[in-house]
């Protein structure tokens, strides 16, 4: 939600910034590995009881994660190849984050609390999955009322306040699943009613080998048999 609304706003305010980082060296790569980095730090603070310092470098990751695709456009590297680093890249960031969550639950409270953030990080895989596999199929299931962007702002106000990150958590877990939903019938209802590209893609191939010269000349042959 925050992400259609807010990015292409952002990435235009960002693009001077790319081009500066451009000159330095640094590529895009270099920030989405960064990033990655950053956020493993922030999940072994998490873990070990340092909320605010996971806090502060939750923020921090978010630096990296922005810039990585100002330098890619900025370079003229942007792709197919930095598209798919800088998503897998999120997914084991969000990893990351959520284990040192649950880490951090498993010391404070024990019980079945770790469970949850385990929950929210099975959930925001699956929402992932849909979309990766809707997008592979050509539909589109982009959207959704709990995205990344806003499981990163509930996160970070569930650290602020120590007392909510349970309630925040459940929250997150409610939301998410909810958004599994709404791409889950966006993209049902797209399948209903148009028919999928590879089955288009077989019979047009179909067409064109049915046209091939070979094909043609059997046929004539054929015909002129039969007279």
């Amino acid at each position: 939600m925050l992400d259609g609304h807010w990015r292409t706003s952002i990435e235009k305010g960002l693009r001077p910034v790319g081009r500066n980082l451009r000159r330095t060296g640094i590529s895009a790569d270099h920030l989405t590995g960064l990033g990655v980095v950053m956020a493993a730090a922030a999940a072994v603070s998490i873990a070990t009881g340092n909320l605010h310092l996971g806090l502060l470098l939750l923020v921090l990751t978010a630096v990296p994660d922005a810039l990585d695709g100002a330098v890619a456009k900025a370079s003229g590297t942007a792709g197919p190849r930095g598209a798919f680093f800088d998503s897998v890249a999120d997914r084991v960031s969000d990893s990351l984050l959520l284990i040192g969550i649950a880490w951090y639950l498993a010391d404070t409270q024990g019980g079945l609390a770790p469970m949850l953030p385990m929950a929210v990080l099975a959930a925001s895989l699956i929402i992932s999955y849909e979309r990766a596999k809707a997008e592979a199929l050509g539909f589109n299931a982009k959207g959704g009322i709990m995205e990344r962007a806003e499981r990163i702002v509930l996160l970070g106000i569930g650290l602020l306040f120590e007392t909510l990150l349970v309630p925040v958590l459940w929250v997150m877990l409610v939301l998410t699943l909810f958004t599994a939903g709404q791409r889950f019938v966006k993209v049902w209802r797209q399948a209903s009613r148009e028919r999928p590209p590879m089955v288009t893609a077989r019979r047009a191939s179909r067409r064109r080998a049915a046209r091939s010269p070979s094909v043609q000349w059997r046929r004539s042959l054929r015909s002129r048999n039969q007279r």
